[in-house]
């Protein structure tokens, strides 16, 4: 569908920064939203306009998944849940080290699309081969920002090499609505100086950083502890003079990491000097429930990281973390994780929820205003979903949602249902 002006008619409509809309509407110009409001109002205003009627669902704002692995998509089911954190990394490099590219690639869009289907516009995915970015960017509709994920201790690189590596692969043009960012994978498989100059490039740059942080009892004890199954495995490939008692946090803090562009993934171990400390600097931390669940982590802060007005989104991780042995029917789906954040955080309304997989995502990754909330003058990344005749909460209705969504777009141009799809349309006149 090209972009044009006209109006989208739903049942509901959920802008998220503001209070739900019944009978609602959305009127979009080219890629742009120009009005929200009741439906009477914006079809008097523009009565010659193209409708797409949505007739009896809820529209919002496309969502967003501040955290995802789409090289690994296909690994699903392949790798039970192990005894540690540290067993199931050596599982995962083995299981990576039988791929060639093409299983990569095909991978990466297995699971966009499966992100289109499941309501995502938009996603911070971690690149684990960022050769196949000019490939695969230009096949989806996504809104992609690809960090290019680093290590290092296995290679021996220096990381200055290992940055201008990362550097290197990535395509010189990038299509509309793809950009990048840096992923120092995580304190315990880099050397300090590649966070130190990946903080100082994205710095300097104006790109996302963002690392796993605190992820797991054992980092905990490698860091603060000099001990744990993680820090014995290691000690053979690395130097260990950086676990010298303090947390991972502390130690990011004292590299340079901490800022207002960095998202620290998972920081399940926190105490309270590391809480102010991403208080203190602004940044964003995301959960990603089902993963969380694969590997029975501590429960995850999220009452102590709201209490300290830290930016909470949410995030898929990969699908070589989510629990099931049935490969088709393990998906990226961020109604999954938002159902699964309910189910262990029962007191948390449904709305905040939604907050974390919309406007809290869009803020994390420096787009407030432009996407993650229906309002004058964002883009039109749009989805819908059917509403639920037996639950008056649209809230509730949406984190509650089975199966694909019934539409959505991305800059104002319809990406489902495909070309030829079931979506009512017609005039404001009609």
């Amino acid at each position: 569908m090209e972009s044009d002006s006209f109006l989208l008619r739903a049942r509901v409509v959920v802008p998220v920064s503001r209070p739900p809309i019944d009978e609602g509407a959305v009127f979009v110009s080219g890629e742009r939203i120009c009005e929200v409001g009741e439906w009477s109002d914006l079809a008097a205003r523009h009565p010659d306009r193209r409708v797409i009627d949505l007739a009896d669902q809820i529209l919002l704002p496309g969502l967003i998944n501040t955290h995802c692995h789409l090289d690994y998509t296909r690994m699903a089911g392949g790798i039970p849940p192990r005894k540690s954190f540290s067993d199931w990394i050596k599982a995962i490099l083995a299981y990576k080290a039988d791929w060639s590219y093409t299983d990569f690639a095909e991978s990466w869009m297995a699971g966009a699309n499966m992100l289109l289907k499941y309501g995502t516009t938009t996603v911070l995915d971690i690149e684990a081969v960022p050769e196949l970015l000019s490939e695969v960017w230009s096949s989806t509709p996504l809104r992609v920002i690809s960090a290019l994920e680093m290590t290092g201790i296995r290679s021996g690189r220096k990381p200055d090499e290992i940055l201008a590596a990362a550097l290197a692969a990535v395509p010189g043009a990038a299509p509309q609505n793809k950009t990048v960012a840096l992923s120092p994978h995580s304190l315990y498989s880099t050397q300090p100086d590649l966070i130190r100059i990946a903080a100082d490039t994205a710095r300097k740059r104006g790109w996302l950083m963002t690392t796993h942080v605190s992820e797991s009892t054992e980092e905990l004890d490698m860091f603060l502890r000099q001990s744990g199954p993680l820090h014995d495995w290691l000690q053979p490939q690395r130097d260990m003079s950086d676990c010298a008692g303090e947390s991972p946090v502390t130690r990011l803090n004292r590299l340079g990491a901490l800022s207002e562009n960095f998202i620290a993934v998972h920081a399940n171990c926190l105490d309270e000097a590391d809480l102010e400390l991403l208080a203190d600097h602004g940044c964003s931390v995301v959960h990603c429930p089902r993963s969380h669940d694969y590997f029975q982590h501590p429960a995850f802060p999220l009452e102590q990281l709201r209490q300290r007005g830290i930016n909470l989104c949410l995030g898929t991780d990969s699908l070589a973390s989510v629990r099931g042995t049935n490969r088709p029917n393990i998906e990226l789906n961020l109604f999954k994780e938002m159902q699964s954040l309910a189910k262990t955080n029962p007191g948390v309304s449904a709305e905040f929820i939604l907050r974390m997989a919309t406007v809290n995502g869009a803020r994390a990754i420096n787009q407030t205003g432009e996407i993650g909330e229906i309002t004058v003058g964002a883009t039109a990344d749009l989805v819908a979903i059917p509403r639920r005749f037996d639950v008056t909460d649209p809230y509730r209705t949406i984190i509650e949602h089975q199966g694909p969504v019934t539409f959505s777009m991305i800059d104002g141009r319809q990406v489902q249902p495909a070309e030829g799809g079931q979506v009512g349309s017609g005039s404001a006149q009609e």
